[in-house]
C-alpha cells in the first residue's frame, strides 16, 4: 500500500514533497541537472535493479551529465573481489559454478554465512557434505553455517590475511604446492614465499593472534593438502568489508593457486554477492573506473572505442570518478564541489557507515533525485522522488555470483503512474535534449546495445537465455557460455600467468584499546534484505525479526553485569545507539555482532567510515566500540 504510484515534487514554499505529474518532474529535473558543471553532479546505481536498468544508467551518467561520477553499491560490498581477483587472475569475477559446490573434497568457507545470506549456495554445499566432503568455516560468530562444518575456525575479524600467510607458509615449507602449475602459470612466486615463510606465520603464533587453538589451524592446513585439486573456497563479506579486503581476496586466491586449486572442477575462489545483480552492475560498468565489459576509463583508446559506438564527440575519460564513500565525503565536507546526486535503488541513510555523516551529506545536497519503489530514509530528503518498477514489472536479466545471466519475465504491471527504471531514465534523456542517444523500446533493446560492446556478452542474446540462463564469457552466439574460467591461461595478465606477491598482515583502521575495548562486526540476517525498504514492508519477516538486538559473549555480558534482552548503549567515536542485547555463546569473547537493517536501531551509527585504499570499500566488519548500561 505504500508503493510509490506517482512522482513527487518537493514544493519551494513548504519545503514538503506533493505529488506531481511526469511532465513537471522531469522538467525540474532537466532544469536543474542543465545547472551544474559534469564534476558538480554524482549517480548511484543499484545491484538491485537488471543489467539493462545498469546499463542505461551509465550511459545517462557519461553521455548526458559527461559526468565520471558513477558508481553502485558494489563499492561496499564485493569492489574488493573484483579488484583483488583481478589483479591475480586478470578477471574479477567467481571461477566456478555453484554445483562445483556439491563435488568439492572440501569446501573452505571465509568470511560467509551463506545459509542466511545465501541459502541456494548452501544447499549445494550440503549435497557435498552428505556425499562426503568436508566443510571448513571461518567465522568470529557461530553462525547457522558454522554449526553445519567439521571445522570452525573462531578467529577475530581482521586477522583473515594472518590465518591465510600461515597456512601458505606450512604447505610452502612441506613442499606441498603444485610445483608444476606455479612454474608453469604463475609470476611472483618468490616474492609470495619470502613473504609468508617469515617466522610471525608460524602456527604458533597464528594462534595468538587470532585467537584459535593451534590445532585447529593444523587442521585446516592438513585437510587442504588431503584435498588438493578438489577444495573450493567460499568468501563473502567477512573477507571484503575490510581496509584490507582487496588483499583479503589476493591471499584467497594465492592459496588457491599455489594448490593448484584454479581451473578445475571441485575447485576455485567462489565469490558470493550481496545482492542479485551485484555481478551484472559490475558488468554493465556502473562503476567509475570501468565503462561495460570492464574497458578502463583511464585507456584512451577504450573511450574512443565507447564514444564511437555511442555516436558521441567524447565520453568521459582519463581520470577516475568519484567513488561513494568520496562522494558522500564531499557531500558533507565541501558541499560547493559536489551538488547534485542521482539515486536508483540505494538508501545510504540506513546502509552506508557513519549515519549521521550521511544525513548531513543528504542535507548539504543541494539538488538529489531519488529513484525507488518505496519511501525510504534517503527518499525523504529528495527534491524529486520518480516511481520506479520492481523486477516482476518488468523484463530483464541479472548476472548472479557464478556469473549467470539470467533472464526474468513481467509478470504484474507497475502500480499508478510507476514506470521501467530504464524507461525513465531514457525520459529524462529526452528531456535534456539527448533522446537520439536513448531509442530503445524493449528491454531487449538496452540488451542488445550492451553485449555489441561488452565482450563477455557479445553472444547471449534473449533467445538463448531460455532455460538456466548461460555463464559468461560467451564470446559469439554459437558459444554455449563458460562453467569454469582460467582452464588454459589467465587471459586477462601478462603472459597468461597469475600474478603472486607478498603480503603481510595489517591491523583494522581501529584497534580495540582501553576506552574502546571490544571489536564490533555488522552483517545481515536472514530475514531481511540490505536497509530493509523492501522486507521490512513484509508482514511475516518483520513479525519474525521485528528490530535489531546485539549479539555479546556470557563473559562479556557478565563483565558489564547485563542481563539477556537488557537495552544497552552501544558507541564508538561516531556515535552511538540503543539496542537489546542477546547472550549468546555464539559470538567469540571480545567480540559483538549487531545486524544493520534497522532504522529505529541503526548499527551504521557507529560504524567506522575508512576504507581500502584500492577498493575504497568501507570496514563495516571491525571497528573499536564499548558498551555501557542505559541512562536513565
Amino acid at each position: 500500500p505504500d508503493r510509490l504510484t506517482t512522482p513527487l515534487v518537493k514544493d519551494k514554499a513548504t519545503g514538503k514533497q506533493r505529488p506531481a505529474t511526469w511532465d513537471e518532474a522531469l522538467t525540474v529535473i532537466a532544469e536543474n541537472f542543465k545547472k551544474y558543471k559534469p564534476d558538480e553532479m554524482a549517480v548511484i546505481s543499484s545491484a538491485r535493479c537488471c543489467n539493462e536498468d545498469n546499463y542505461a544508467m551509465q550511459k545517462f551518467a557519461r553521455v548526458v551529465l559527461h559526468t565520471p561520477n558513477i558508481d553502485h553499491c558494489a563499492r561496499l560490498c564485493h569492489a574488493p573481489t573484483v579488484a583483488g581477483l583481478a589483479a591475480v587472475f586478470g578477471s574479477g569475477a567467481s571461477t566456478n559454478s555453484f554445483n562445483d559446490l556439491a563435488i568439492a573434497d572440501l569446501v573452505f568457507i571465509i568470511g560467509s554465512n551463506n545459509f542466511e545470506a545465501h541459502p541456494i549456495v548452501a544447499r549445494r554445499i550440503m549435497e557435498g557434505k552428505r556425499n562426503g566432503a568436508k566443510i571448513i568455516v571461518c567465522d568470529p560468530r557461530n553462525t547457522p553455517t558454522a554449526k553445519h562444518a567439521d571445522l570452525h575456525i573462531q578467529h577475530f575479524p581482521g586477522t583473515d590475511i594472518q590465518l591465510l600467510n600461515c597456512m601458505m607458509k606450512y604447505i610452502i615449507e612441506h613442499d606441498w604446492i603444485d610445483k608444476e602449475f606455479v612454474e608453469n602459470r604463475t609470476k611472483g612466486y618468490e616474492d609470495l614465499k619470502k613473504c609468508v615463510t617469515q617466522d610471525k606465520y608460524s602456527v604458533e603464533n597464528t594462534a595468538k593472534v587470532c585467537g584459535v587453538p593451534a590445532e585447529s589451524i593444523m587442521q585446516a592446513i592438513n585437510w587442504l593438502h588431503e584435498c588438493q585439486h578438489k577444495t573450493a573456497f567460499v568468501h563473502c563479506l567477512g573477507i571484503t568489508q575490510h581496509t584490507v579486503g582487496v588483499d583479503n581476496v589476493r591471499s584467497i586466491a594465492f592459496i588457491q593457486t599455489i594448490l593448484g586449486n584454479i581451473g578445475k572442477p571441485g575447485c576455485g575462489v567462489n565469490a558470493l554477492r550481496g545482492q542479485n545483480n551485484v555481478q551484472g552492475s559490475c558488468d554493465m560498468g556502473a562503476l567509475p573506473n570501468v565503462y561495460a565489459g570492464y574497458l578502463k576509463v583511464t585507456d584512451p583508446a577504450a573511450a574512443k572505442k565507447v564514444a564511437e559506438y555511442w555516436g558521441v564527440d567524447e565520453v568521459p575519460n582519463g581520470k577516475l570518478g568519484l567513488h561513494i564513500p568520496e562522494m558522500l565525503e564531499t557531500l558533507e565536507e565541501h558541499p560547493d564541489k559536489l551538488k547534485c546526486l542521482y539515486l536508483l535503488g540505494e538508501n545510504p541513510v540506513i546502509s552506508d557507515p557513519n549515519s549521521k555523516a550521511v544525513e548531513k551529506s543528504m542535507e548539504n545536497c543541494e539538488f538529489l533525485v531519488v529513484q525507488d519503489i518505496f519511501q525510504t530514509e534517503t527518499s525523504k530528503y529528495a527534491d524529486v522522488v520518480l516511481p520506479g518498477s520492481c523486477f516482476a514489472e518488468e523484463d530483464g536479466t541479472q548476472t548472479n555470483a557464478e556469473r549467470r545471466v539470467q533472464r526474468f519475465r513481467k509478470a504484474a504491471d507497475a502500480p499508478g503512474e510507476s514506470k521501467l527504471d530504464w524507461e525513465i531514465i531514457k525520459m529524462i534523456a529526452e528531456k535534456m535534449g539527448y533522446g537520439k542517444y536513448f531509442t530503445w523500446e524493449t528491454s531487449e533493446d538496452v540488451f542488445n546495445e550492451m553485449r555489441k560492446i561488452t565482450p563477455q556478452y557479445a553472444g547471449i542474446t534473449y533467445a538463448k537465455l531460455e532455460g538456466d540462463g548461460i555463464q559468461w564469457p560467451c564470446p559469439t552466439e554459437e558459444s554455449k557460455g563458460t562453467a569454469i574460467l582460467h582452464v588454459k591461461e589467465f587471459a586477462g595478465m601478462p603472459e597468461g600467468k597469475a600474478q603472486l606477491a607478498a603480503i603481510e598482515h595489517r591491523a583494522p583502521a581501529e584497534v580495540v584499546d582501553s576506552e574502546y575495548p571490544l571489536w564490533l562486526t555488522t552483517g545481515a540476517t536472514i530475514w531481511h534484505w540490505p536497509s530493509g525498504s523492501m522486507t521490512r514492508r513484509c508482514k511475516q519477516l518483520d513479525k519474525d525479526c521485528p528490530t535489531a538486538w546485539l549479539e555479546i559473549s556470557p563473559a562479556d555480558a557478565a563483565k558489564y553485569g547485563f542481563v539477556d534482552d537488557e537495552k544497552v548503549t552501544l558507541y564508538s567515536r561516531r556515535g552511538e545507539v540503543n539496542v537489546n542485547v542477546r547472550i549468546t555463546p555464539n559470538i567469540k569473547e571480545g567480540v559483538l555482532f549487531m545486524p544493520f537493517h534497522f532504522i529505529e536501531a541503526r548499527a551504521n551509527l557507529v560504524t567506522n567510515t575508512a576504507y581500502d585504499p584500492v577498493s575504497r570499500t568501507p570496514e563495516f566488519k571491525v571497528c573499536a566500540v564499548n558498551i555501557k548500561k542505559l541512562e536513565a
